[in-house]
């Protein structure tokens, strides 16, 4: 199996996935809500709605996500402007800081995961990775299962519609 581009991606993704679950468990998040504040340092102000279009993640789990952050003090949702239907999700100061420390997490991660190559060759195992999960059809910077309804399987197939 050491041959197999499948099972070596699913391990390294594996043990990727639980290492940064680990290094952000002190911080009291975990990664699909610190890709959540993530999109909000970038985007702060934006409905649910609109967060769910830009990640790609079902309403639900976006429903879920910002429950959980909004009970930690790190971001609230406050009337939307202009469409008194919908809330505008902001960061708070302290969902700030917990982006702050968990991207230098994240980067010790990854300087961790590349470290048995050559640092010349890290940017081009970067590409190659970019090339491979856009070539699948994935959503870049979204985990597939959080583009479905809770409890529902995804479909990882790019020629499936």
């Amino acid at each position: 199996m050491f041959d197999s581009a499948a099972f070596l991606l699913g391990q390294l993704g594996s043990h990727a996935a639980y290492r940064f679950g680990q290094l952000l468990e002190p911080l009291g998040i975990n990664p699909p809500q610190y890709g959540t504040l993530r999109m909000l340092e970038a985007n702060d102000g934006r409905t649910q709605q609109q967060l769910c279009e830009v990640l790609g993640i079902h309403r639900n789990v976006m429903v879920t996500l910002i429950d959980a952050l909004e009970k930690r003090g790190l971001v609230e949702r406050r009337r939307h402007p202009v469409d008194r239907r919908a809330h505008a999700v902001h960061l708070l100061p302290a969902g700030r800081e917990t982006i702050a420390r968990a991207a230098e997490l994240a980067d010790g991660l990854n300087a961790e995961l590349l470290a048995p190559l050559e640092p010349a060759d890290r940017p081009h195992m970067l590409a190659m990775l970019q090339r491979i999960s856009v070539g699948n059809g994935l959503t870049p910077g979204v985990h597939p299962g959080l583009t479905v309804e809770p409890g529902v399987m995804p479909i990882c197939d790019p020629g499936h519609s």
